[in-house]
């Protein structure tokens, strides 16, 4: 279908496309709002400043697309391929992208507020300044995902894979991360305050200049980590392990360290010159 039979059908108020193929067409700044477009192909088209709030996209293919700075709120994406997609800047809030497939694709500065990301795959995806307040993480793959300064300050991460994710200056206050394994992660400077992090494993993670002001690491695994000038003021220690983490001017004033496992002489050392005296 050309792109004037396509606005035409709309104008007339036609709003089921379903399955129409607009493979590597222009459609730049198009508005199309609550719209079926289930199971259409997109692939390669530009999309770019489109208006598409409200609309289906479930099962369409929009691989390498560009749709950066598009307005798709309260959309239907699950099922859809967007695999190498061009999400840079789009408006994106509530939308619902459970199963889509997103490895590879740009959602640098992307809006996903409150936004349902269940089982998603962002293997590779480039995340930087991502907003995903509120959003519904649970079992998405970011493995390998830079998620360099995001937002994720509430989002439910539950059973989340954060294989070699960069999640430095991410927020990700009041987060429960608990049980999960962040093994070798990069923390450095991102804010967890009140983050649940209850037997996570943490161990040899960079976790310097991390603020963790009352957070909750009881049981967790801090063996070997960097916590170097981290902020561990009020928070639960009780039962961690802490043996060969690095603890220089980390801040632990009023922190819970009932039964942490501090017994590496030298690390005991360098706690007590920096922590107690």
């Amino acid at each position: 279908m050309k792109i004037d039979q396509l606005l035409n059908l709309y104008d007339q108020g036609y709003r089921d496309f379903l399955g129409i193929d607009l493979g590597g067409v222009d459609l730049t700044g198009v508005t199309l709002v609550g719209v079926n477009f289930a199971g259409a192909n997109f692939m390669g088209a530009n999309l770019s400043r489109a208006f598409l709030t409200k609309s289906n996209f479930q099962n369409a293919k929009f691989n390498w697309a560009n749709l950066s700075f598009a307005k798709m709120s309260e959309s239907n994406l699950q099922n859809t391929d967007l695999t190498k997609v061009n999400l840079c800047g789009a408006f994106m809030v509530k939308s619902r992208l459970d199963h889509a497939k997103l490895s590879g694709a740009n959602l640098s500065y992307t809006n996903l507020r409150l936004a349902s990301l269940q089982f998603a795959n962002l293997c590779g995806a480039k995340l930087q300044k991502v907003n995903l307040r509120q959003a519904n993480l649970a079992k998405a793959n970011f493995n390998w995902a830079n998620l360099y300064e995001g937002r994720l300050t509430g989002a439910y991460l539950n059973n989340v894979s954060l294989n070699q994710v960069n999640l430095s200056q991410t927020f990700l206050k009041d987060v429960d991360l608990s049980g999960a394994n962040l093994e070798g992660i990069n923390l450095s400077k991102a804010r967890l305050n009140g983050a649940k992090l209850i037997k996570t494993n943490l161990r040899k993670a960079n976790l310097q200049e991390a603020h963790l002001v009352n957070a909750d690491l009881s049981g967790a695994n801090l063996s070997g980590s960097n916590l170097s000038g981290a902020r561990l003021n009020k928070a639960n220690l009780s039962n961690a392990d802490l043996t060969f983490a690095n603890l220089y001017s980390t801040n632990l004033k009023d922190a819970n360290l009932q039964d942490a496992n501090f017994d590496h002489e030298q690390y005991c050392e360098q706690f007590l010159e920096h922590n107690i005296a």
